[in-house]
């Protein structure tokens, strides 16, 4: 609690000294840009001003942010590039920019509500230390009650006693006060609900272009695993089977070794086939649900992979799909990449959050932004979710999934 109001008093006396200069400040700026505003001249004196106000506002965060212990995130939207006058103009659009004038102007009036903070703590503190300093300023002018409290041995270990009696109730006091003044600070000088939205729309463009981006990257392998694999066996087989007709007709005997080639060919497409649908969707999935798919994607990796599942009800298809997806090539990696003896697997949710998690005992040291690993993240993030991997080197690797659920 000392400390607590130690930061509280020292943040209403900072108050006091920096009010009247973002005041002064706040004040000047606004007449001199109203003045300005009649030419061309005041996008760029405004544009200059407001970086002044920014920083006595991040000052102001910092020091709110200290009184509240929690830290206070800028509300600024990014600024266009170009020529100072399309920046000037954005600034006077954004909300923040009038938010953090209102500060700086309202910083004044709570300062001297503040002062009453200091003078309590001020006048209790020289009452603790009365006796290291009444003894020399004695005013033999005091009326007797006064005059025993101020210039007896007795009358200052009384306040002395009085003012630690009154110590607790002054700290938590100082705290109050500075409290007040720090969360109205919060409230104009971090993001509000206007900013949220810009932002969330900026993180929903920025989501949305990958998701295009990872869907067209899909769609390529596809096309790709379709015209390298399938495709072509299918068309050795039409062109074997088109042998074999030939063959026959010239020789009258039945072209048994081209036949059997020709079916090799299509089992063999068939299969290329079936293993793309599994990559897409398997059946599994679908018939017995996204536990029992995992179980029997554990049971065919070449390493043991336990998988320790809870309870996890319905699950939309779209998650199912994404959880399958992200722990078959979590797997692939940890196959093909760490060196591991040992994978588990661990799927659990937690309300309306599914979290999909891959240990390995590997050598670690995986890149969060390769192309495999940003893939998975593109894929997870097409549905509100988050990718976290945990891969120092030496290991071991974590990749932990999170994918709301909601109905």
């Amino acid at each position: 609690m000392t400390r607590r109001a130690a930061a509280a008093l020292a943040h209403l006396l900072t108050s006091v000294v920096l009010a009247p200069l973002a005041f002064v400040w706040a004040l000047g700026t606004t007449l001199v840009s109203g003045v300005l505003s009649f030419t061309y001249l005041a996008p760029p004196a405004f544009l200059g001003a407001t970086w002044v106000t920014r920083r006595l506002a991040a000052l102001e965060r910092w020091r709110a942010s200290r009184v509240l212990g929690r830290h206070i995130e800028p509300p600024y939207a990014p600024l266009p590039g170009g020529h100072p006058w399309a920046r000037g103009r954005a600034l006077l659009r954004d909300p923040a920019t009038w938010r953090d004038l209102s500060w700086l102007l309202l910083l004044l009036p709570t300062a001297l509500l503040g002062l009453a903070g200091v003078v309590v703590g001020v006048v209790n503190a020289g009452m603790i230390v009365a006796p290291a300093w009444l003894w020399a300023v004695p005013n033999p002018s005091l009326p007797p009650v006064a005059d025993w409290l101020f210039n007896t041995v007795a009358g200052r270990v009384v306040l002395a006693v009085a003012g630690i009696a009154l110590a607790p109730v002054t700290a938590r006091l100082v705290v109050a006060v500075a409290g007040l003044q720090a969360r109205a600070a919060a409230a104009l000088l971090a993001p509000g609900p206007r900013h949220r939205l810009a932002e969330r729309a900026h993180e929903l463009e920025a989501t949305r272009r990958r998701v295009v981006d990872a869907q067209a990257a899909e769609l390529r392998r596809i096309e790709r695993d379709l015209h390298d694999g399938a495709q072509a066996r299918i068309v050795a087989a039409g062109m074997t089977l088109a042998l074999a007709d030939r063959t026959m007709r010239r020789t009258g005997l039945p072209a048994t070794d081209d036949l059997r080639t020709a079916r090799r060919q299509l089992d063999e497409a068939l299969a290329e086939l079936r293993h793309l649908v599994r990559g897409i969707h398997p059946p599994i999935l679908t018939d017995r649900g996204l536990v029992a798919a995992l179980a029997a994607l554990a049971g065919d990796a070449p390493l043991p992979v336990p998988v320790e599942a809870g309870e996890l009800g319905h699950l939309p298809p779209a998650v199912e799909s994404a959880a399958y997806f992200v722990a078959t090539e979590a797997i692939a990696n940890v196959v093909k990449h760490s060196g591991a003896r040992s994978c588990r697997l661990v799927i659990d949710r937690s309300e309306d959050l599914l979290t999909v998690e891959v240990h390995d005992d590997g050598r670690g040291g995986a890149d969060p932004s390769g192309s495999g690993l940003d893939g998975l993240r593109r894929r997870v993030e097409a549905l509100d979710g988050a990718l976290r991997i945990h891969s120092p080197v030496g290991g071991p690797t974590v990749v932990r999934t999170e994918l709301p659920c909601a109905s």
